[in-house]
């Protein structure tokens, strides 16, 4: 499947704020927007002022960059949440947010959603006991995420359930067993994501 294999800490400096593509890097010292506050390449020091349109164009890109996904599988993330009652931009960022490899990390099962989406596709968890390696996989309210017996063992896994996560309210954790539940539908209050998705729907609308 093709996805973006180049260094994430340009992604961030591209838009100039913060994705948290690499985890606990991101609130270190060593965070590259940090270090170096502009765009990378030969002209990123000079600031130019953005149309409309590329403003629209950047919160979409944000929003893509933050989720792992390219341009033909966000746009038909677009025209699903299009299609869907209510607020088109909430329903496409509550379509991201239940993807597989966004709750694996939300629950904290993984450092960021790179890794997330990793684990997922190595077969490390289930969806109501059932084994699923489709970091796309869409999560319903009352499924039941789990790692799987065989990779309970995992030095790398226990790491993980040992760090200390903020659970989004619309899910619930047990790291003791390694399990996590969807309890609602995500909000556009939960989301905590820097994205204006309003801009991207106007993108989309022209």
């Amino acid at each position: 499947m093709a996805r973006y294999s180049g260094p994430s800490c340009k992604l961030c400096r591209r838009e100039g704020v913060k994705l948290y593509l690499k985890g606990d890097r991101c609130y270190s010292d060593k965070c590259a927007l940090a270090r170096r506050p502009y765009a990378p390449g030969q002209h990123g020091h000079n600031k130019k002022k953005l149309t409309n349109y590329g403003v629209q164009l950047r919160e979409k890109q944000k929003a893509k960059r933050i989720y792992g996904v390219l341009e033909s599988q966000f746009r038909k993330y677009y025209e699903e949440a299009d299609r869907l009652k209510g607020i088109t931009g909430e329903n496409l960022l509550r379509l991201l947010e239940l993807r597989l490899d966004n709750v694996i990390f939300r629950l904290g099962f993984a450092s960021s959603r790179a890794e997330a989406r990793q684990l997922v596709r190595h077969g490390h968890f289930t969806v109501n006991g059932k084994k699923v390696n489709i970091p796309s996989y869409q999560v319903r309210v009352n499924d039941e995420i789990a790692v799987r017996e065989k990779s309970r063992s995992s030095e790398k896994i226990k790491a993980l359930m040992q760090v200390e996560t903020n659970v989004p309210k619309w899910l619930t954790v047990d790291k003791e067993n390694m399990v996590g539940r969807v309890v609602s539908l995500p909000q556009r209050e939960d989301i905590d994501i820097p994205v204006n998705e309003t801009l991207i729907v106007e993108l989309y609308s022209k």
